[in-house]
């Protein structure tokens, strides 16, 4: 086990990475009283060696590590990247590149939805993880012999199973049927999220424009300053208190100290000029310019039985596939393709999907093909088939 806690043992480890056609990467982090994630240890594998490093020694440098993930000649694989990649994007400006995630590509290798590291590895790499250190306080020091012992595996295993889910993608032709999520994980938006976008994710959000321009305009601010306290958005204000301001839009502290979970003394001080600055906003925006939550496609009256027959299809295309199948298409996309047949704008209806699943789900729907069960497996036949006997 190496820790590195000096900029110029980093730079030394790195450099022959330089050339190798792929690295494991992984990070430990601590998040729960922050907006940003701190970043507290990053592990790298490389085919002889594997390091943990530590960016909070003292006078710790992290470039040499990220021109690595700069070089575009060497493959940065991690597993359920989303959060490590936000955490290099916070810190660099940039996203490694180019990159693989193993999370991402088991679910078209038969592993299922969001497979864990520890089960993935256990098939692929036929090892045995301790995952005793998942709830350490990665930010204490030292750190002991366990928990880099535990960080290491984390980088170690992977190259096992990095490069057997790439052979099996490549021998099954299906390396672009993850290809549009892997363009989600190399879009900086995914990261940076708008905030006047933010309220679109806030529940109980039901209500008119004039209510909806207000409550962006409410969490925009919230999530703006959270972002300079660096504190976790639901300490600043809950999704509840929100909605209630935007419902109530008070134009005083007195009225809005009677909001509940507001404390008065929030309410007349700084946070309240705040608060009552962003619902003045949002009473003030042109009515031409109020959001409007998407609208929900106008489905014939009874498909629900429909929607559940093709649900079934998918079941069963996902597991004779070997694919997750929510990567093929979800419940909402399935509804669509019931009410609406070939007219549904969805994924599903295009490309590899189309081919396993959509076309199939068209033919059912259409009354083309039925679905059987012979001994104990559901088969698809063709309806002239089954008239004929």
């Amino acid at each position: 086990m190496t820790l590195i806690t000096n900029t110029d043992a980093l730079r030394v480890f790195c450099a022959p990475l330089h050339s190798e056609p792929f690295i494991t990467v992984d990070t430990e982090f601590m998040r729960e009283k922050t907006y940003w994630p701190q970043l507290c240890l990053v592990q790298i594998g490389g085919p002889d060696a594997a390091v943990a490093v530590d960016p909070l020694a003292e006078g710790m440098d992290l470039t040499p590590l990220y021109e690595l993930l700069d070089n575009r000649n060497v493959t940065k694989v991690f597993h359920a990247a989303r959060q490590d990649l936000e955490i290099f994007l916070h810190l660099s400006n940039r996203l490694p590149a180019p990159l693989f995630d193993t999370q991402i590509a088991a679910m078209v290798c038969g592993f299922g939805e969001s497979v864990g590291y520890e089960h993935l590895v256990s098939k692929l790499a036929n090892a045995r993880l301790d995952k005793g250190s998942r709830f350490t306080d990665w930010a204490m020091r030292p750190l002991s012999d366990r928990q880099i012992k535990y960080a290491m595996a984390d980088v170690t295993h992977l190259r096992v199973a990095y490069q057997k889910l790439r052979n099996q993608l490549e021998c099954e032709n299906r390396t672009q049927w993850i290809e549009e999520e892997m363009e989600v994980l190399r879009d900086p938006a995914t990261y940076r999220p708008d905030p006047m976008q933010i309220y679109q994710r806030i529940k109980g959000k039901k209500g008119n424009g004039r209510f909806l321009a207000v409550l962006r305009e409410l969490a925009a601010w919230r999530e703006r300053e959270a972002q300079y306290r660096d504190i976790p958005r639901n300490r600043v204000l809950r999704d509840e208190i929100l909605v209630e301001i935007a419902h109530h839009t008070p134009e005083t502290p007195k009225t809005l100290s009677r909001t509940r979970g507001l404390s008065e003394k929030a309410a007349h001080g700084l946070t309240g000029i705040a608060i009552l600055d962003a619902v003045k906003r949002g009473l003030e925006t042109p009515r031409e310019q109020w959001p409007q939550l998407p609208a929900r496609p106008d489905l014939p009256r009874g498909i629900g039985p429909t929607s559940d027959l093709l649900k079934v299809l998918l079941k069963k295309v996902s597991e004779d596939a070997n694919v997750a199948g929510r990567l093929i298409a979800s419940s909402a996309e399935v509804d669509l393709i019931a009410g609406l047949g070939e007219n549904a704008i969805v994924p599903a209806l295009g490309g590899w999907r189309r081919e396993i699943f959509g076309k199939d789900a068209l033919r059912l729907r259409a009354g083309e093909l039925a679905l059987a069960i012979r001994g104990n497996q559901l088969i698809i036949r063709e309806i002239s088939d089954q008239l004929a006997e």
